[in-house]
């Protein structure tokens, strides 16, 4: 089970005047939004003849990811933000629309790892040979085609040029977006890893990056979990980190360094940092019961330590004072013992930064 939201373009391809396929765009719409708080879905229409794509017309290769024109990287920042993709088609001459091959073939990293669905209406086939042919060059760019398709036959389902209501159709549509966005959640990790800022974790096939408002509820859960040693050991339930909602933990998020692991989607540890003053501040290292031991914590710790501002002197953090384990951890890695005024119960350790000594000229 997934704790983030599932960000879906449905994909309107026809841009010939008076054509159905708004009809059949706003008809998705309509039968499946009444279901996507409950399968945590953003459902996010976009009309290709809006986005203004001439012909492709960039120099370098799509996978070089250098874009020279504002329209490419606008429909850049819009696929990139995507999880997944319900294309709405119309077939042309036994094939899809030139306009949706066009808006394919601008990217190529931004689609990897996503699945799409198909929407195809026409006549004889239904659509179903676009489809099919969409398919061959979807897969290409790593996109992953659903089973799950809605074909509409306009000669059974219009009359005067209307879509008319069918439930069938309509529980069809449910069905699509129920399948993308299983299969989305099932890649999310192939896309994290992907990602432009990922690096390599500690243990084998993790991977880290810097954490953000939308990882708050994952945040949450370990927290919650990780902390119940802590307050076992030091006999108080006043660990603000057992209480904070998802929305407590976003708002922070916002203002800490925040680093974390994941692995398989699983956030197996994390560890916040921010200056004040001039002291580099490092709290809430937590990693999963079950990878503890296998030295992921004293990585995370030093991935905070390596990023302090270059003009801190000191690196401080707190622990529980009868967190012996964790207070021994921290010696090993040459924290001692810093007077300060704060809560009690609480040990608070430091240590001076080490700055890299500057290069001979």
């Amino acid at each position: 089970m997934t704790t983030k939201t599932v960000r879906v373009l449905a994909l309107m391809s026809s841009t010939r005047p008076g054509a159905l396929g708004p009809q059949v765009g706003q008809w998705l719409i309509d039968a499946v939004d009444p279901h996507t708080a409950t399968l945590g879905v953003e459902l996010v229409p976009v009309a290709l003849g809006d986005l203004h794509l001439p012909f492709l017309d960039e120099e370098q290769h799509p996978s070089s990811g250098a874009y020279q024109h504002e329209h490419t990287r606008r429909w850049s920042r819009l696929v990139d933000t995507a999880d997944g993709f319900i294309v709405v088609t119309p077939e042309y001459n036994h094939g899809m629309p030139a306009t949706l091959k066009n808006a394919l073939d601008y990217l190529s990293r931004e689609w990897a790892w996503k699945p799409i669905g198909f929407v195809s209406y026409g006549n004889t086939s239904a659509g179903t040979r676009s489809v099919q042919h969409a398919k061959q060059v979807v897969t290409a760019l790593r996109l992953v085609p659903l089973g799950a398709t809605v074909a509409i036959r306009l000669g059974d389902a219009t009359t005067d040029g209307r879509l008319l209501p069918d439930a069938a159709r309509d529980q069809a549509g449910l069905h699509l977006l129920d399948e993308l966005v299983r299969v989305a959640n099932a890649l999310r990790p192939l896309r994290e890893r992907a990602r432009a800022e990922a690096r390599p974790g500690p243990p084998p096939g993790s991977y880290a990056r810097r954490m953000s408002g939308d990882d708050a509820p994952e945040v949450t859960v370990l927290q919650r979990c990780c902390w119940v040693d802590e307050a076992l050991t030091n006999d108080t339930m006043d660990l603000p980190a057992l209480h904070e909602s998802p929305e407590q933990v976003r708002d922070w998020l916002a203002d800490w360094h925040t680093t974390g692991v994941w692995r398989d989607g699983r956030l197996l540890g994390m560890v916040r940092a921010r200056r004040v003053n001039t002291d580099w501040h490092v709290g809430r290292l937590a990693v999963v019961p079950d990878e503890r031991g296998q030295g992921l914590g004293r990585w995370l710790l030093r991935a905070a330590e390596a990023a302090a501002d270059p003009d801190c002197d000191r690196i401080l953090l707190t622990t529980g004072a009868k967190s012996l384990q964790n207070i021994d951890f921290y010696h090993s890695e040459g924290y001692r013992p810093v007077p300060t005024v704060g809560p009690e119960g609480v040990t608070c350790l430091g240590k001076d930064v080490t700055h890299p000594r500057p290069r001979r000229p």
